[in-house]
């Protein structure tokens, strides 16, 4: 699908996601928005009867529906209104703007390798041994330090730095203040102070991975720390030193994972989770909010609190939490009781 920076028609939008037009096919429809939006050129979605009561009282223009909801206002039919929706998500992103070529503000090393297709912003800086590989794009005020690589069509946002060894893969997403390879955390004791272990590894992004704004990534005392194909971090998130992490995961922001840990596969980690050092997390496991864990965990599966547990053993836990204090007020009547009855007392 085209992308129009002058909006659509209801119609058109119909034609494109290959829905049924139930209303004025002429209606101008600017940009997707929230359901309760009272945007009149807003188009949101509803795929329940609760979303639809919601959009029906705002002042959006257009909804789109599933095909057993009818609704008073404009609307479109599709199989699945929230993956509709995203369709046209992905047609209003608008590219932060860059120039393709070498912008004449850029410091580049004669001794880096930038291809002729890239594009490279004002005020980057590129270290000598660096490569910059076809169509990637790295935006302005972006540090790529010595023998970093940047795989085809990735894209460095602003601000981004790779201080050494950061390998990026093809089409990999850095965004915004997001450090890889800064040193690892790594001090030792002498009996008098803390003495610094070099750092001196490397860190490698995988091919379609994305990294959030202000994610830091360290590098390995020795070896790699990795970041899988096509994993997703949010933003605010501490990766530590000589840590892999699998494939197609996802971890959501303010979580933080110390170093030498060993994430499986397929992982899905919610907001402000946790791993102690040396961890290992199989394939297939699921985080809930706030859960940590100094275990290993090689039982695949949903797991929540902190110390992690299955989460249908850790949300028992939970709902009982609130009612503690009742308890506890009834163990010591009890105890009270049985005490009196031994003393032979009424």
């Amino acid at each position: 699908m085209e992308k129009r920076s002058q909006g659509w028609t209801l119609g058109l939008i119909a034609e494109l996601l290959k829905g049924e037009l139930c209303g004025p096919a002429g209606l101008p429809i600017a940009r997707p928005a929230p359901v309760d939006s009272d945007d009149p050129l807003g188009i949101a979605f509803c795929e329940s009867e609760s979303y639809l009561a919601t959009a029906e009282k705002s002042g959006v223009g257009a909804i789109l529906v599933g095909h057993d909801i009818t609704s008073t206002k404009p609307h479109i039919k599709v199989d699945m209104p929230r993956v509709a929706f995203g369709k046209l998500l992905a047609l209003s992103v608008r590219p932060l703007p860059i120039d393709p070529g070498i912008h004449p503000s850029a410091i580049v090393s004669p001794n880096a390798s930038v291809h002729e297709s890239a594009s490279i912003g004002p005020f980057v800086v590129i270290e000598s041994g660096a490569s910059i590989g076809a169509g990637a794009r790295i935006y302005s005020f972006t540090y790529v330090g010595e023998n970093c690589s940047v795989g085809e069509d990735a894209v460095l946002y602003p601000n981004v730095t790779l201080y050494q060894d950061v390998e990026v893969g093809a089409r990999a997403v850095i965004h915004g203040s997001a450090v890889l390879g800064s040193d690892g955390f790594g001090f030792v004791w002498d009996g008098k102070r803390r003495i610094k272990v070099p750092q001196v590894g490397r860190v490698v992004i995988g091919d379609d991975a994305e990294i959030g704004a202000a994610t830091t990534i360290d590098r390995a005392t020795a070896g790699e720390t990795v970041i899988g194909r096509g994993t997703k971090l949010d933003n605010l998130i501490q990766i530590g030193h000589n840590c892999r992490i699998g494939e197609d995961g996802v971890i959501a922001g303010q979580s933080g994972i110390s170093g030498s840990c060993v994430v499986g596969d397929r992982f899905v980690m919610a907001g402000q989770c946790g791993l102690s050092d040396h961890a290992t997390i199989t394939d297939d496991v699921t985080f809930g909010g706030r859960t940590a864990t100094s275990q290993d965990i090689l039982e695949p599966g949903a797991y929540f609190g902190a110390p992690a547990q299955p989460a249908s053993e850790a949300l028992r836990t939970f709902v009982l939490l609130p009612k503690l204090p009742e308890i506890l007020a009834r163990l010591r009547r009890l105890e009270k009781k049985l005490e009196a009855m031994e003393k032979g007392e009424d």
